[in-house]
């Protein structure tokens, strides 16, 4: 099944989850992820996401009934595919919801989702969420077997796990991270090409944002970690209007 022609912007999706990593640090009611959102959306940003995890160490509950009151962009809701989270995301019925593996230990998401492995139970975790009119995305690696099996079970969009790249030329292993960008963009290509609307998420910063903000079949870039980080230095507006302008600029 062939996609349809790429769009020339490209969108930008803010995850606000370690706004709550600090407010949580002190468990108090600051600083608001909600109003982080709000500044967000001021900035520019097209979307909005956030993790609701099974141990709650960031996004609460209320967080997310919040941001479906008072948002204006789309809500991009990250879960695990568990039946808690499912009836979470049928309640509230958001624009989107993006499927990510999750593991109690781990500091972060970790690698994308195995689809090829669990492709049964996905298929038939994903349909209530597409039934009740949410979009729905798959995290994984670029990897072919991963992307086709994301198409196969139903998923909409497919978000590339962007780690092994971004993390790869911070630490100035270069030829690493060029063979990353490559299967990025060949997977780009490939999920575009299975008719799979194609984002990119995780470890995004402004040396390494452009790269990927170039090809064309990628949609939308998720990002949040280094925005949170930047705005201590300059503002969570400033740190958004750079990363878009970058973002912008690649694209034109």
């Amino acid at each position: 099944m062939a996609g349809t022609e790429p769009l020339g912007r490209i969108r930008l999706g803010v995850n606000i989850d370690h706004v709550a990593t600090v407010r949580n640090a002190r468990g108090s009611a600051y600083p608001d992820p909600v109003r982080a959102a709000q500044l967000a959306e001021a900035a520019g940003a097209d979307g909005i996401t956030a993790h609701l995890r099974e141990d709650r160490r960031h996004i609460s509950d209320s967080d997310i009934d919040r941001l479906m009151e008072v948002l204006r962009v789309p809500l991009n809701f990250e879960m695990a595919p568990t039946d808690e989270m499912q009836a979470i995301a049928l309640r509230h019925k958001p624009h989107a919801v993006c499927i990510v593996p999750e593991k109690r230990e781990e500091l972060t998401t970790e690698g994308g989702l195995d689809v090829a492995r669990d492709e049964n139970r996905l298929a038939h975790f994903i349909a209530p969420l597409r039934d009740a009119g949410c979009r729905v995305s798959m995290f994984v690696a670029a990897d072919r077997a991963q992307v086709e099996a994301a198409q196969r079970i139903g998923a909409q969009v497919v978000e590339l796990h962007a780690g092994a790249y971004c993390d790869s030329f911070s630490e100035g292993r270069f030829d690493e991270s060029a063979a990353e960008l490559e299967r990025l963009r060949d997977m780009s290509a490939y999920g575009h090409s299975l008719g799979l609307e194609v984002h990119a998420g995780h470890g995004f910063t402004y040396d390494t944002v452009k790269p990927v903000a170039e090809f064309p079949e990628v949609m939308e870039l998720n990002i949040g970690h280094f925005l949170i980080g930047e705005a201590i230095f300059v503002g969570l507006e400033a740190a958004i209007r750079e990363m878009r302008r970058l973002m912008d600029e690649a694209r034109a």
